[in-house]
């Protein structure tokens, strides 16, 4: 099996996994509500992000001023913009988002949309691994050499690199944008190439510059970002979404729920009719024809007769969602309304795949960014701006923890502060992030809530070390050197990566400790396992000293 489905609409995987499942009430205590047959196995993006397989997810979604607008060029033309019209092209008299670098090229929004990511990653951390998602090829490196600009003070030559090819010099740089031992490229800007089958656990940003309607695509490319990265220590990952392609998020992106409707009931519908050539009316002969008849649901596709006929029987009544295809033309997806012991004719038309044209070009337009949102409830899908999501953060605290010193007593024990940080994590309170956004990467952890719920001033961890090593003098001298040493080598851990560094037993593998024995030395050192965890609740409670 593969994580990658098969694109094509006429393959029918749910009734291949699930035809022998038993039908099950999808409500227990009410029969007239109907059954559904619950697939083999699912295992959702959600689930894995909740057992801990998978990098979660946090969603910076922002628009520019075209994009929330759209754009008319009567009014461009107004602005003074320059507007170049190919022969061949007809232009529209108003273009939306899904339209742009497609039929119209924007350079202004382009490089409004990469002066804005440029600040973000400045902000977030200019090395971190990147993938921006294009329009096109040239699209592509229309923004690589943007941000290669952008980041010209680092001295790179490769900061940013258009992936658009799997051979030659793209090939080369695709293979050193895997490898976690190099720097660069830090940013890869790709069309198609990446969308799948690309190992790149480091990647952090995973950004969206080209408008996504497949579901498949949608999730195909956030699997670029939802790897763990134990040698980075990455567990999540930003998208960063200027096309509103965030919106194809669902219900099984996040834990499983109640098992979707489906349609029930008689099957006595049919729909029938032909499908024609949209511009000249002939009939089309081996046109494709399937229905969706329910969440899942999918009826084997069929082909139309030597007059362009088709005939779909035994549909139940409400909503079916037909997919007509033929071999060079348009694929089509209609929605018709069945009712029961009734037939439904239609005639169905596709439009010829034409040829591409020539683009649109405006240039000189003012573009601005109109909105931004940082921040998703995962439970909920809700997304919050910066402020909107400290208020949030605030009134769950407080929820919690109605008062600084019992938000104090909590931390200072081990098995208290976990729970409590579960509960966080449970209502999407994400305390890394928050120092990240708040620009105090380094501040502890328990400075940064009291901070945002009570108002406190933040600590950095050197700060909190080095109030250790001033005001704990005589606890230290009173300890063996050997002990001391263990005491020293905590305190370095959790200034590096905070207090749950030092409670975490992995710890004792690394340097200093590996020195020392590991876990059996560090007992040796101290006398026993109960001296170790006295050094422990010890450590904790004087490092937090109100």
């Amino acid at each position: 099996m593969t994580a990658t489905p098969k694109q094509d609409e006429s393959i029918d995987t749910y009734a291949y996994f699930c035809a022998e499942e038993p039908e099950i009430l999808l409500d227990p205590l009410d029969e007239s509500k109907g059954t559904w047959k619950a697939p083999a196995y699912q295992y959702s993006l959600g689930q894995g992000i909740e057992d801990g397989f998978l990098a979660t997810y946090k969603v910076h979604k922002v628009r520019t001023s075209v994009d929330k607008n759209g754009l008319l060029l009567q009014e461009a033309r107004i602005q003074g913009a320059e507007i170049y019209i190919p022969e061949e092209a007809e232009p529209r008299q108003r273009y939306l988002t899904g339209q742009f670098e497609r039929e119209i090229t924007l350079p202004d929004r382009t490089a409004t949309m990469v002066e804005h990511l440029a600040g973000l990653l400045r902000r977030f951390g200019p090395k971190e691994k990147t993938m921006v998602f294009c329009v096109d090829m040239t699209h592509a490196r229309l923004v690589a050499r943007l941000l290669q600009n952008e980041f010209a003070e680092l001295g790179y030559s490769n900061y940013a690199v258009p992936i658009v090819s799997e051979e030659g010099e793209a090939k080369a740089w695709l293979e050193q944008f895997q490898d976690s031992d190099r720097i660069t490229p830090i940013v890869a800007t790709t069309a198609e190439l990446l969308s799948t089958g690309v190992d790149v656990p480091s990647c952090r940003n995973i950004v969206f510059m080209k408008p996504i309607s497949s579901p498949i695509l949608f999730k195909q490319i956030i699997g670029r970002g939802s790897r763990i990265d134990t040698a980075t220590g990455k567990e999540w990952f930003r998208i960063i979404d200027y096309v509103g392609a965030s919106r194809l998020f669902d219900e099984w992106d996040r834990p499983l729920g109640e098992p979707p409707q489906e349609i029930t009931g008689v099957r006595t519908s049919i729909i029938e009719g032909t499908v024609l050539h949209a511009d000249t009316g002939e009939l089309l002969v081996g046109a494709s024809v399937s229905a969706l008849i329910g969440v899942n649901q999918q009826l084997s596709p069929i082909l139309t007769d030597d007059n362009g006929y088709f005939r779909l029987a035994a549909l139940p009544a409400g909503k079916i969602r037909l997919f007509v295809r033929g071999n060079g033309f348009c694929s089509r997806e209609i929605t018709l309304e069945t009712a029961e012991n009734e037939s439904l004719t239609v005639a169905l038309e596709l439009k010829p795949v034409k040829p591409p044209v020539g683009k649109i070009r405006v240039q000189g337009l003012e573009v601005t960014i109109a909105d931004e949102v940082t921040f998703m409830v995962d439970a909920t899908g809700e997304q919050l701006t910066l402020t909107q999501y400290l208020d949030y953060t605030k009134a769950k605290i407080r929820g919690y923890v109605p008062d600084w010193s019992q938000l104090h007593q909590i931390w200072t024990d081990s098995e208290q502060r976990k729970i409590f940080f579960n509960e966080l994590i449970s209502a999407s309170v994400y305390i890394e992030i928050l120092g990240e956004v708040l620009g105090q990467p380094k501040a502890d952890q328990l400075d940064l809530l009291a901070h945002i719920a009570f108002n406190k001033p933040i600590h950095t961890r050197d700060e909190r070390v080095e109030a250790f090593l001033n005001y704990e003098q005589p606890y230290l001298e009173r300890q063996t050197e050997e002990a001391r040493e263990v005491i020293l080598g905590l305190l370095d851990k959790y200034r590096l990566a905070g207090v749950e560094e030092i409670v975490n037993p992995e710890v004792f593998r690394l340097s200093p400790f590996q020195e020392m024995g590991q876990i059996k030395g560090v007992i040796q050192r101290l006398g026993t396992m109960e001296n170790l965890r006295q050094a422990f609740l010890e450590i904790q409670q004087r490092l937090y000293r109100q």
